[in-house]
């Protein structure tokens, strides 16, 4: 590929603003989140869940705070946590104001469920204690006034309650945070971010929400999130699953790796199989999913099973896999043809090579 992705896509303009010690917006990276499902007051359990979304990349986790004894169980999950921690607010305005002062390095809130003059207390709030915010406008949720002028959760009524409330936000001077504009259908979705994107320069945390189980939700999510990403619109995403959230972390990597916006882990390049193979791919392929799961440094492996593409994928791989004959297969190694390995010995012998890769780009 002699021009990379990146070079195509042109990310939309906007302020920056830090979720504790994480950049969103302007030039900083596309950042990956999720959300804890366990109960809040559970401190162990949602600690644990916290460290494994970490583990796997998240950069920002959100923690639902619905009602008081959360938001006192907030404070001492924030101190025993490596990540910053938004505080999920969706109807009762001194739950924000709690959470700001147990250390929420962001509040999110959905404007829609709380009510303008509650509102302004919570930006107080976020002042004095130096937080950032985000304005989540949910199609499920948006200001009953402006549902009746539209009769539906359409576009224009997320915008225009987004904008609505941006202007709140701004006429009590404060401009530090984020906005997302969600919908389960992904076409209201996509058009709704775009058509902001051209009424603000704030930045745009981007999803589709309820997307749904793992796999409808992820094909939806990487659609509407894709399309998104691929016109320069999104800073920061969250796959919203059915599913453990650690997948959500998986999946948004996946969307950054396919547009070249972001890299983590080891990038597998396989094929479907056909009778041409000459090795096992799909078992193959599974099993080297699992063994180099631990490895959070970006890498390309390509696992083709013929001579029909194998070497073309292997040009563009660090380590490549060519189906051969005869019970081999050909190795490549930063493109060129290197050495033969007999079948059953492809897992083990890959695995060796990439983390010897590693370990030569570490010394």
């Amino acid at each position: 590929m002699s021009e990379s992705l990146t070079n195509k896509i042109n990310r939309r303009k906007t302020k920056k603003i830090n979720v504790g010690n994480v950049e969103v917006g302007g030039d900083a990276k596309i950042t990956v989140q999720s959300m804890t499902n366990t109960l809040t007051t559970d401190i162990d359990s949602t600690i644990a869940q916290v460290e494994s979304l970490v583990a796997e990349g998240a950069d920002i986790v959100r923690i639902s705070c619905p009602d008081e004894g959360s938001t006192q169980a907030l404070k001492k999950i924030v101190d025993q946590v490596s990540v910053p921690i938004v505080a999920d607010i969706h109807f009762h305005y001194k739950r924000a104001i709690e959470a700001a002062e147990s250390g929420a390095a962001c509040l999110r809130i959905n404007p829609g469920n709380i009510g303008p003059h509650k509102i302004i207390e919570i930006i107080n709030s976020a002042k004095q204690n130096n937080i950032s915010m985000r304005v989540g406008i949910n199609a499920g949720s948006i200001d009953t006034t402006i549902l009746e002028k539209y009769n539906e959760p359409c576009s224009d009524a997320l915008v225009e309650s987004a904008i609505k409330n941006i202007q709140l936000l701004e006429d009590n001077n404060f401009d530090n945070f984020k906005i997302s504009v969600k919908a389960s259908d992904v076409f209201t979705t996509i058009e709704s971010y775009e058509k902001l994107a051209n009424l603000c320069n704030y930045p745009f945390h981007v999803g589709l929400t309820e997307a749904g189980t793992y796999l409808a939700g992820s094909i939806k999510s990487s659609i509407s999130i894709g399309n998104l990403l691929a016109k320069g619109i999104g800073d920061t995403i969250r796959v919203s699953l059915t599913a453990d959230p650690v997948e959500e972390i998986k999946v948004g990597y996946e969307i950054l790796k396919s547009l070249d916006l972001g890299s983590r882990g080891v990038r597998i390049v396989s094929c479907p199989s056909c009778a041409r193979q000459a090795f096992p791919v799909i078992e193959t392929v599974k099993l080297l999913e699992k063994r180099l799961s631990h490895i959070k440094e970006p890498l390309t492996v390509s696992v083709i099973g013929c001579v029909v593409n194998g070497p073309g994928e292997a040009l563009k791989s660090e380590i490549g896999v060519t189906g051969g004959g005869k019970g081999n297969s050909m190795i490549y190694l930063s493109g060129v043809a290197d050495h033969k390995i007999a079948n059953p010995e492809i897992v083990d012998h890959v695995v060796n090579l990439v983390e010897k890769k590693l370990n030569s780009k570490n010394d």
